[in-house]
Parts: C-alpha cells; structure tokens; sequence
C-alpha cells in the first residue's frame, strides 16, 4: 500500500518502510511508536496541527520525501492513483439547516469551527461566536460559495459576559432554531488541594456560566417558537473523574446537569436539549500547565483513550442533534468517544 499524508498514523507504524521511518523520527525527540497508539485513526497531516509545534509541518515534508527515496516505486504510485483521504470522510447533508438560524459558540477553532462550518455548507444562517475576532474573522472568509440563504455571522464576544451574551443573540435576529454551546476551556490537571482560585473560577464561568447563560437567553424565542434545539458539548471529564483537574471535571459534570434539567423542563415546549461527551480530540486545545500533584495521578488513565477523533468528527455527531433528524432525543448524553466510556 503506497503511503501520503492522509495515511492514518497506524497505516504508517504498519508498514515495514514507512513504519522504521516514522519510528526514527519519534526517537530523536525520545518517543517511541507507542506513544502515537491514541492517535492510530488520525490521518498522518493531522499530527501537525495537534502537537502544538512538536511535529511540524518540515517533519512531515521529511517523512515523505524520506519514504519517496526509499519506496520510489509505491510513492509513484501514489502520484498516479492520487492522494486520497484515508478512513472517514465528511459527507455534508445538502439542505439540513435550510432557513434555520444557528448560534456556535467557540466558532473560531476546533470542534465550533468544524460544526459552524458544517451547518453553514448545509444551508444555515451560522451566528459564530467566540473571543478571538481574527480567527472569526477567518472562518467567514474560508467559507465562500454557500448555497443560498446560508451565511456566517461572526461576533467576537466573551460567553461569561452577559453583554456580550445579548449581542451575540441580538445578531440571531427573531428566531433561534438552534444553539451549539461548544466553546470550552481546560485546566491544569490539578487535584481539589492545589487547583488556584483563579483557575477554578475562570474554568467554572467559561465552561458551565456561559453555556447557562447562552441557554437562558435563546429560550424565550424558543418558547415563542414551540420549537428548538440546544447542544452542549460536555466531555468524557462529565463522565468519569480520571480524565482532567478537579476544575475542568467539575464543569463538565455540570453541564451534563445543566443539560439534564434544561430538557425536562422545556420537553413539553418543543424544545429538546442534548449533550455531546467527547473523548480524545485532534484540536490542539491549549492546556496551562501540567500541575504538579494532579498530573501524574491522571497520566495513567489517559492511557486508555482508545483513539483521537478530528473535530469534523465531533460534528458530525453535534450537527446530527442539532438538526431535526434528532426528533426522539432529549436530555441525551451521547459519548461521542471512540469507546472510552465503554472501557
């Protein structure tokens, strides 16, 4: 099999050249093959985005003119056949958000770029939130020939700040059919003991106050309505206790609350609320420091992510609950995980 960038990371490690090429390039940083296991799924590109500068993009170029010197034949193979994506590829539903307004909060990277993304190429009006104005800002220019009706509407705001909250809504116009509460930060990996106060509350009011406060204000049109969606992105880390500080858990348990409370309360008002818990993600979410006792408690446990998703992955999985074919869920908690809440 001829390997290219899309090759996943365990087609690479598989084969007997590109494997003893990629295993030299992890030994001179130290790492062995073992280390790449959660990330086997991952297309081998994709690595380069998701180290945060410890495999760059010249790492890459590396490797494949490396496995074109000493595989000649199988890469001129490649170059005839032509670099297709290896494993799942995204299939946009034509038409799904037709005519619907949606807010993505954290719409600026990762898993809100690829969701307001998606909902955009399906026909959405997209109300893109976030506090970076640049990134926003390049999402809508990425984002050329949308069918029609659909457009992408970037607001640079704070979630945990009620004016900017207003802002973002007002943007929205009359009706919001839809409301993704994406945007997330993480911790430092800190046991109760050590976690700052600073962390805890800065955790606390981006991951839980700005999604209730986003939720809170699309209700009333929704009410109005008789009908809408909410998506909250909780995490593994709402499941269990061994995937992140005491900060980042304690958020995403209350999301899932918070998830679980909002659609008992709106069942019979047309509204459906779910949650999507993901587990490892390719997205290269900052993480401020590894804290000194919490860290190495957890280490052992990330073990078990059995493989990363990239965040087109996490779409699919909110846009699914966003959209209408979710008829029948509310108050689900879908592990979007891989199978780690299954281990």
């Amino acid at each position: 099999m001829a390997l290219t960038v899309h090759s996943t990371v365990g087609e690479w490690l598989d084969h007997p050249i590109g494997g003893r090429i990629l295993a030299g390039f992890l030994a001179q940083g130290g790492a062995t093959p073992d280390s790449l296991a959660p990330a086997s799924g991952l297309p081998l590109e994709q690595l380069v985005a998701l180290s945060g500068g410890k495999f760059p993009a010249e790492a890459l170029d590396g490797l494949i003119a490396a496995y074109r010197e000493a595989a000649p034949d199988e890469a001129a193979q490649a170059d005839v056949e032509g670099e297709r994506p290896a494993g799942w590829v995204e299939q946009v539903t034509p038409g799904r958000f037709a005519g619907q307004t949606v807010i993505v909060t954290g719409a600026a990277s990762g898993i809100g770029r690829a969701v307001a993304s998606r909902v955009a190429r399906e026909g959405g009006r997209v109300v893109a939130a976030d506090i970076s104005k640049e990134k926003l800002d390049e999402l809508a220019a990425a984002l050329t020939d949308l069918p029609s009706g659909a457009e992408v509407i970037p607001v640079a705001g704070d979630i945990s700040d009620q004016g900017d909250v207003e802002r973002i809504v007002l943007a929205a116009g009359d009706r919001v059919d839809a409301l993704a509460n994406v945007a997330g930060i993480m911790d430092d990996m800190s046991a109760v003991h050590e976690v700052s106060d600073t962390l805890w509350e800065r955790v606390l009011r981006v991951n839980l106050e700005g999604t209730m406060r986003l939720t809170r204000a699309v209700v009333p049109s929704m009410l109005e309505a008789k009908e809408g969606r909410i998506v909250n992105v909780a995490s593994e880390a709402g499941l269990r206790g061994s995937a992140a500080g005491v900060a980042y858990t304690a958020s995403k348990h209350a999301v899932v609350g918070l998830t679980k409370s909002t659609a008992v309360m709106y069942a019979k008002s047309g509204i459906r609320t779910n949650a999507v818990a993901p587990g490892g993600v390719a997205t290269g979410i900052p993480v401020p420091g590894q804290a000194q006792f919490g860290a190495p408690v957890l280490r052992p446990y990330q073990g078990n992510i059995p493989s990363l998703a990239m965040a087109e992955e996490l779409a699919a999985s909110i846009t699914f609950l966003l959209s209408k074919d979710s008829v029948n869920l509310n108050g689900a908690i879908i592990a979007s995980d891989g199978g780690w809440s299954a281990v």
